[in-house]
C-alpha cells in the first residue's frame, strides 16, 4: 500500500511542475503569437461566413505578424471595436497612413487617411460597422492578422490580402 502511495504522490508532483510550466507556456502563445476566434455575423461574407446565419468560420489569427504594426492593404485584420473596447472585430485594411480612399457612406467623400492609422472596411458592404462608419482606426487597436481559415474543415484555406477591385485607391502615399 505503501508503494502505491508513494506512486502517486510522485505521479501528483509531476503532473503540478508540467501544469504550472505549460499553463504559462500556452497563456504566452496565445496572447502573443496566436490563437483561434469564431467569426460571427455577415460583414465580412463572401470571404467569411459564406453561408451567412447556419455557419461560423474560425479564423487563426497571428498576433506576431502585427507587433510592429505592419499591415498591407487587403490583411484581413482582427482590431479592438473603436466604439466599444469591449468588442473585436474583424476587417479588411483598405488604406494605409498618407493614403487618400473615396469612402462609402462616410461623412466625407474623400479621406486622407492620418499618420498611425489605416482604414478598414468589411467585405459585404451596408452590413459591415467599419471605417465607413467610425473613420480612420489607430494602429494601436490592432489584435491580429487573419491567415487562415480552419473550421470548417471543408473551408480550410489560407486567406489572401486582396483589395477588392471596387476599393482601389484614389491616391497612395507611394504614387506621391
Amino acid at each position: 500500500m505503501a508503494q502505491s502511495q508513494g506512486w502517486v504522490t510522485r505521479y501528483f508532483k509531476a503532473f503540478c511542475k508540467g501544469f504550472f510550466v505549460a499553463v504559462p507556456v500556452a497563456v504566452t502563445f496565445l496572447d502573443r503569437v496566436a490563437c483561434v476566434a469564431r467569426v460571427e455575423g455577415a460583414s465580412m461574407q463572401p470571404s467569411l461566413n459564406p453561408g451567412g446565419s447556419q455557419s461560423s468560420d474560425v479564423v487563426l489569427l497571428n498576433h506576431w505578424k502585427v507587433r510592429n504594426f505592419e499591415v498591407q492593404r487587403g490583411d484581413i485584420v482582427s482590431l479592438v471595436s473603436p466604439k466599444n473596447p469591449e468588442q473585436k472585430i474583424i476587417k479588411r485594411v483598405i488604406a494605409l497612413e498618407g493614403d487618400i480612399v473615396k469612402t462609402m457612406g462616410h461623412k466625407n467623400r474623400y479621406v486622407k487617411v492620418p499618420r498611425g492609422h489605416i482604414w478598414v472596411e468589411g467585405d459585404h458592404h451596408g452590413h459591415s460597422f467599419d471605417s465607413n462608419s467610425f473613420g480612420p482606426v489607430s494602429l494601436g487597436l490592432l489584435h491580429a492578422h487573419a491567415t487562415h481559415i480552419l473550421w470548417p474543415p471543408k473551408r480550410w484555406q489560407k486567406l489572401e490580402s486582396v483589395l477588392p477591385p471596387e476599393r482601389l485607391l484614389v491616391q497612395s502615399e507611394e504614387d506621391c
